[in-house]
């Protein structure tokens, strides 16, 4: 029951969140087709059969059975019609190249004014903020013999710079070392008050994964503080050990440990070692022998955790515009900076997601606690949208906007066969790319990866 409540919210999930991305992309195009007083055959939200609408002018405005997007119709769009009047002044291809290449160019724009637009709600009228919060990049534990273990890294560090992030967040030190798979970065860590420079090898990805800290064997302080007990499964370890809801775990075996990832990851190493755990409960400290055992496939003490407490703390707005601007910016950037690299093998194309894995991410997103994992997947997802169209690849708006510039400097439109066999090859193209995108999204599913030594 759980695999099927969680593949419908996937689903509905990637249909809203497409659905919107998309809708918001074909509204750019339609709008500044209608200001070029280009004709505009239809508009519509959703694909296949139509289901309802109103025609208003040349425009039919309709709905369509399948919920997956939209598109704009435009007289003479398709360079291979063949039914497009002679000489129509309200076709596309008769007006000039400059607005056509506004018109190519306007569903990406409207897609980065999207991502701002979320993110500025978000910061002007959200912002959740923990109510206690690390503020610097804090190392929590080191996992032996790993990585960072390797690199020299500490428990207790602070990270001043990793690749090329100065005083990064933990956010773009995951945006870092996924860029930089198989490779090796500098790093500069404070300690003990001075900097220390570091070489961090970042690990191959594990095959049907995405990258994570424990990758490299670096487990982050998000919160301080003790981890909280909510709740106890009865007759499991923690129950048996004698922990309650309402006690503070200090440290186990001497670490302090602050969060349930990081536990979870030293019980993992340490494969069902007894542990003793030191726990403040009632204001007094208890120590507890405690021994994980196998649950759902990893070692585990069987409690549930208290909620990370959040609270909203909306930005100004002048501050907000501020901080959505460089969100759009950042990321953008990071995106940029994949597509190079990704031309360059430094990056490897089984990283890109398709439609399962942006199904996945916006299911999660969903289910996640809080308003930001929501708002930033819709944003990121409507930049590399917004990003990835301007490609100067045919059939995408950046590959219409690079023919028209050609046509441009030749000073004469290409031929209509010419341009017929440039589309059929990128769409051949595109298709077989696709393919192994979904390919690829579904060697990552858990019914996949479970199967994998």
């Amino acid at each position: 029951m759980h695999n099927i409540h969680e593949a419908i919210v996937y689903i509905v999930s990637f249909i809203v969140l497409i659905g919107v991305m998309v809708v918001v992309h074909e509204f750019g195009h339609f709008a500044v087709a209608k200001l070029c007083g280009v004709r505009v055959e239809a508009f519509s939200i959703g694909f296949g059969p139509r289901l309802f609408g109103v025609k208003r002018g040349d425009t039919d405005y309709k709905i369509c059975l399948l919920p997956l997007g939209g598109y704009v119709k435009m007289t003479g769009e398709n360079p291979t019609e063949s039914d497009q009047p002679v000489d129509d002044p309200g076709a596309f291809t008769s007006h000039p190249r400059w607005q056509r290449m506004l018109i190519g160019v306007a569903g990406p724009v409207a897609n980065f004014i999207l991502a701002f637009v979320l993110m500025f709600i978000y910061y002007h009228w959200i912002n959740e903020v923990p109510k206690y919060l690390i503020g610097s990049s804090t190392v929590e534990w080191v996992v032996p013999g790993s990585a960072a273990a390797q690199a020299g890294m500490a428990p207790g560090d602070v990270i001043q710079r990793f690749d090329r992030a100065e005083s990064p967040d933990w956010m773009q030190i995951g945006m870092r070392a996924s860029m930089n798979l198989n490779q090796t970065v500098a790093v500069t860590v404070m300690r003990d008050g001075k900097p220390v420079d570091l070489s961090l090898h970042i690990p191959s990805e594990p095959r049907g994964q995405e990258f994570d800290f424990s990758d490299a064997g670096i487990l982050p302080q998000f919160m301080p503080g003790p981890i909280g007990v909510d709740e106890v499964q009865p007759g499991t370890p923690a129950d048996k050990a004698g922990l309650r809801a309402g006690d503070q775990i200090e440290s186990v075996d001497g670490h302090l440990f602050h969060s349930v990832s990081t536990l979870l990851a030293y019980m993992q190493i340490q494969q069902g070692k007894p542990m003793s755990l030191v726990v403040l409960r009632n204001g007094q400290r208890v120590t507890l022998e405690a021994t994980p055992a196998k649950l759902d496939s990893s070692w585990k003490l069987g409690f549930q955790a208290v909620a990370t407490p959040l609270r909203n703390d909306p930005l100004p707005l002048k501050k907000a515009t501020v901080q959505s601007k460089n969100f759009c910016l950042t990321n953008s950037t990071d995106i940029v900076e994949v597509l190079g690299r990704l031309f360059t093998h430094q990056v490897h194309v089984s990283q890109l997601s398709g439609p399962i894995g942006i199904a996945r991410m916006a299911g999660q997103a969903a289910e996640t606690k809080g308003w930001f994992p929501k708002f930033y997947t819709a944003a990121a997802i409507s930049l590399n949208l917004g990003i990835l169209n301007l490609m100067p690849f045919p059939i995408l708006d950046g590959g219409l906007i690079l023919l028209l510039m050609i046509e441009g400097i030749l000073r004469h439109d290409i031929s209509i066969n010419v341009k017929e066999r440039i589309y059929q090859a990128a769409f051949v193209v595109l298709v077989v790319f696709f393919a192994f995108v979904i390919f690829n999204d579904v060697t990552k599913l858990p019914i996949f990866t479970h199967l994998k030594p």
